[in-house]
């Protein structure tokens, strides 16, 4: 799998969960391909999100692996996914959504503009902080105080852009 900064750009496709994905197809349509992200999937499916995240856009989303799920107190996914926590799993994830669209560039550009930080309004009403660790390497903080890392940027979609992260955020 390629990661990080080294992902390599083909002919506009990045591989993200041995697949590649393309920046003809929506957020959706590519994320169901990613093997790394059948976890955030079936919780975006489980919390109705299907149409909005297919939905004009432009979105960026911080796109949580499954080892990031996994890394969560055990049942705190199978929780989220019941019907009765729809609302709870709901706020989650719109948590990982940034109107707009912040690749790598853009990212590093508002981080310079706040003066070594950048805070971004979620789709959820939730801040999210963003700063460099490193030349080539973004950290983006939540409400919560976990620290995730970008390990892939810049996933081009028809719909915005996805930043694979390594943590699941969570909102206050």
């Amino acid at each position: 799998m390629t990661s990080g900064a080294a992902a390599v750009h083909a002919a506009d496709t990045v591989n993200v969960g041995g697949q590649a994905m393309y920046a003809s197809k929506d957020i959706i349509d590519n994320a169901v391909n990613s093997a790394d992200h059948t976890t955030l999937v079936a919780a975006v499916k489980a919390a109705g999100l299907v149409e909005t995240l297919k939905g004009k856009g432009p979105f960026t989303v911080f796109a949580p692996t499954n080892a990031a799920f996994a890394a969560l107190p055990a049942g705190t996914v199978d929780t989220l996914l019941k019907p009765e926590n729809k609302a709870t799993l709901t706020k989650v994830l719109t948590y990982h959504v940034v109107p707009g669209k912040y690749d790598m560039k853009a990212l590093s550009m508002a981080i310079k503009q706040g003066g070594g930080t950048a805070e971004l309004k979620t789709a959820s009403g939730g801040k999210l902080w963003f700063m460099h660790n490193g030349p080539s390497n973004i950290q983006v903080k939540d409400e919560a105080g976990h620290v995730a890392n970008i390990s892939t940027y810049d996933v081009y979609q028809s719909n915005g852009v996805i930043n694979v992260v390594d943590t699941v955020l969570m909102p206050k």
